[in-house]
Order: structure tokens, then C-alpha cells, then sequence
């Protein structure tokens, strides 16, 4: 039985993802700006994609334009499904 439990707490539950913190202004928010490369079906070219992710930052301990790391929970609220990875 305990194994079983420990085998759970340390799964990776879900996506991990880096990006720039872009606006800290709600209540235990951030809005996380994540980058990747995408190349093009057709021309091949690479394109830089651009998507804002709210995550959890309990007590506000992150800043405007620091790198953080988010990793993917289950919904808290209706668009907020990240939360802040602490180091």
C-alpha cells in the first residue's frame, strides 16, 4: 500500500513548461508567456508561436519578467490549470 502511494506522489502529473512572466497584477496569478518553434507544413520554415498561460503563484513571490517554470495540475478556476514551480 505504501508503495503504491509513493509511486504516486512521484509521477510527473503533467505537462512542464518555461516561459516569461508577463503580468503579475491578480490576487496569487500570473500570466506565464510560453515560446516554442513550430515549422511550417509547407515551406518548412520555422515560426516562432507565442501562448499566455495563467498560472497559481501563491503569496506572489514572482515578479514581472522573471523565467519560471509552470507544471500542469488540475483546473483551479476557470482558466487558471498551472501552477509555479518553485526551485
Amino acid at each position: 500500500m505504501t508503495e503504491k502511494t509513493e509511486k504516486k506522489n512521484t509521477e510527473n502529473e503533467g505537462k512542464i513548461l518555461s516561459g516569461k512572466i508577463v503580468s503579475a497584477k491578480m490576487k496569487d496569478t500570473v500570466v506565464v508567456q510560453v515560446e516554442r518553434y513550430t515549422k511550417h507544413p509547407k515551406y518548412g520554415k520555422f515560426l516562432k508561436r507565442q501562448k499566455k498561460f495563467k498560472a497559481h503563484d501563491a503569496g506572489n513571490k514572482h515578479k514581472e519578467g522573471e523565467v519560471v517554470e509552470i507544471i500542469e495540475t488540475k483546473p483551479i478556476s476557470k482558466d487558471k490549470h498551472f501552477m509555479v514551480l518553485e526551485k
